[in-house]
């Protein structure tokens, strides 16, 4: 009875922490009345940033006010996060953090001076990339079941390239490896070029990284497709298979979320989340979404906070179990 008694409370004292993560007094009906700020943890240029600008373009017209891209790259994610933790929660300062600052950033620094769960409000969702796995055409595979006999066949002999240890197309690799039981040992690069360079090279096998930082290089003939590891298969890429079909229940995207510090106002959040999916659904930005491997994913801020928990828990565990845990 007691132990049920404290499970109750701590239920109750839960629900009460939620509650009061916001403050709902506030009046949305002039927001935004002054420009507003959005923080990246990409640099200018890079597929963070560009997403956050197109979102920051459509809200502006929205809004009839300006919507700057703020940009704190570097430090894994944590210098852009310390920011959006330090800014006033009214409203005019929000946050687009990545998949990795979610279920990487914690795991690889030690003693973070916040917590994305506690200190964070989560607007909405904005998009999804999913990764791609590519191989080099000289390999003589067409499938992806082909690629996973050849790497069984040849045990270690098979090299894959992905971003640095602890990115996104590491983990994915690293899943792919024991899903399928493709035995192939990851080679990191800092960013796409490197990889694809020694791919057409004939020194690596394999690359994983997103749809979008392949297209190019699959469109060219350089490399060949074998799958995406989104849920289903893309709209612009319809014969192009994907990883679950062939590994049942495999999906690796990377995406990216629009957040705010903790107590901003809850008329806010709900306005903003509003008007973020207004945002979303106009079929222009969709299409450049498309144009840059991304889809747009309308949610709730109640959904999107379901959906990362449920992306933290394939992630973390993965983290740990290679050794990518801070000391």
């Amino acid at each position: 009875m007691k132990s049920r008694s404290n499970r109750g409370l701590l239920c109750n004292a839960a629900i009460v922490l939620a509650l009061t993560q916001f403050t709902p007094s506030a009046d949305a009906s002039d927001y935004p009345s002054r420009p507003v700020k959005i923080i990246t943890q990409g640099a200018a240029g890079s597929g963070p940033d560009v997403i956050a600008r197109l979102v920051a373009e459509g809200l502006g017209r929205l809004w009839r006010q300006q919507v700057l891209i703020v940009n704190h790259a570097g430090g894994g994610g944590v210098i852009a996060a310390r920011a959006a933790f330090a800014a006033e929660p009214d409203g005019y300062t929000l946050y687009i953090p990545t998949i990795t600052t979610f279920v990487i950033m914690p795991e690889i620094q030690a003693k973070l001076p916040f917590d994305m769960a506690r200190d964070f409000v989560q607007i909405g969702f904005v998009a999804e990339t999913p990764m791609m796995i590519g191989v080099s055409p000289a390999l003589g595979v067409k499938t992806l079941r082909e690629f996973i006999n050849a790497a069984k066949k040849r045990p270690g002999e098979l090299f894959y390239a992905a971003n640095n240890r602890g990115s996104l197309p590491h983990l994915t690799g690293e899943l792919f490896r024991s899903r399928t039981g493709a035995d192939v040992t990851f080679v990191p690069y800092a960013g796409a070029a490197g990889g694809l360079q020694d791919l057409m090279g004939g020194r690596i096998s394999m690359i994983v990284e997103s749809v979008g930082a392949l297209s190019g290089a699959v469109q060219g003939g350089s490399v060949r497709a074998l799958a995406v590891a989104s849920a289903r298969r893309l709209a612009n890429l319809p014969d192009l298979p994907t990883v679950a079909e062939t590994s049942s229940g495999f999906e690796a995207v990377g995406w990216f979320v629009l957040s705010g510090p903790v107590k901003m106002p809850l008329t806010i959040v709900q306005k903003v989340n509003q008007d973020l999916n207004r945002v979303l659904g106009q079929q222009g930005l969709k299409q450049r979404f498309q144009d840059l491997g991304a889809v747009a994913r309308p949610m709730s801020p109640e959904e999107t906070s379901e959906f990362i928990r449920k992306e933290e828990q394939v992630w973390r565990p993965l983290a740990r179990q290679m050794g990518l845990s801070a000391q």
